[in-house]
């Protein structure tokens, strides 16, 4: 799984309990989407999270 860009947001790891409390491994994965942003000037292909994308820290190209 990608990381985002802009933060570095990436997989968390845990655990998952059950009702009778059995535990297993799991993961939390981030929404990253791909997308033509502006990056120094230029249009290039990067890797963002949902909330850099809705909070504006991204300039998407056109």
């Amino acid at each position: 799984m990608a990381k985002c860009d802009i933060c570095g947001k990436g997989v968390s790891f845990g655990i998952k309990v059950s009702h009778s409390h059995r535990r297993a491994n799991r993961t939390w994965k981030p929404n990253v989407k791909k997308v033509k942003a502006i990056v120094n000037g230029t249009p290039k292909t990067v890797h963002v999270c949902t909330r850099c994308l809705r909070s504006g820290k991204v300039q998407r190209a056109v």
